[in-house]
């Protein structure tokens, strides 16, 4: 089963390569394809050097673009699986097995890593751990099934859920938001625990304001979301 690895990133030179290597390192038969968010820096040399394929964003469009991009090559090159792992170095690697594991039971079509969930100890800041649960109760209502970590961008995918998101995803924080999309298509997903590493270069680009900012985005555009009317899936 051909299986991808999306790595969205942005100025993550000093990191992105050990994140491919430790792919690999888990499963040598994992395509790596890492996108290219406009960064300024020497990512897209480093993912190069590392062995992975690399696509480039002509500027910063911003993580769900970088995402969606990752999708559509997918759906375009008939990938069945595809995981989605940030190219920072907090997403573990071996927690991959995890991930991967409830699709390759056929239970679901969509698997998402909780720092939330099992016995896992990650504390985020004060402001972002408000946010966080409050869009948990959020999209625990919408989508009908309690989500612990509905903005973790730790996840994979089936076929079914590669040509749904290559066609659709949310372009601004869009994890909370990608979450309702799978439940409104009637999708499987479920929750499995995973560790959240330090960050290895760069910084947060989600303060205690923009917490603020994206709780108030996010719940709207959730709201929205319940009356919108989506078309049916097409694999392409």
């Amino acid at each position: 089963m051909a299986r991808l690895a999306i790595l969205p990133a942005f100025n993550e030179a000093g990191s992105v390569g050990r994140v491919i290597e430790e792919i690999r390192a888990f499963d040598p038969g994992f395509d790596i394809l890492v996108v290219d968010d406009g960064s300024t820096d020497g990512t897209a040399a480093e993912a190069e050097l590392a062995g992975a394929r690399v696509v480039r964003l002509p500027y910063n469009l911003g993580i769900g673009a970088a995402v969606q991009t990752g999708y559509q090559y997918a759906r375009n090159n008939g990938f069945e699986v595809a995981v989605q792992i940030d190219g920072d170095g907090q997403h573990d690697p071996q927690d991959l097995e995890q991930l991967l594991a409830p699709l390759a039971r056929g239970e679901v079509d969509m698997v998402i890593g909780s720092r939330f969930c099992g016995e896992r100890h990650y504390r985020p800041p004060l402001a972002r751990l408000i946010g966080i649960r409050l869009l948990s109760a959020v999209v625990s209502v919408i989508v009908k099934r309690r989500m612990t970590d509905p903005t973790s961008g730790f996840r994979a995918v089936n076929r079914k859920g590669i040509v749904l998101f290559a066609g659709n995803y949310p372009h601004d924080y869009p994890e909370a938001e990608a979450n309702v999309l799978v439940a409104r298509h009637r999708l499987r997903l479920v929750e499995v625990p995973v560790t959240m590493r330090m960050r290895e270069t760069g910084r947060s680009s989600i303060t205690a304001v923009r917490s603020l900012y994206y709780m108030i985005k996010v719940s709207l555009a959730l709201f929205v979301s319940v009356f919108r009317r989506y078309p049916a899936l097409e694999d392409r």
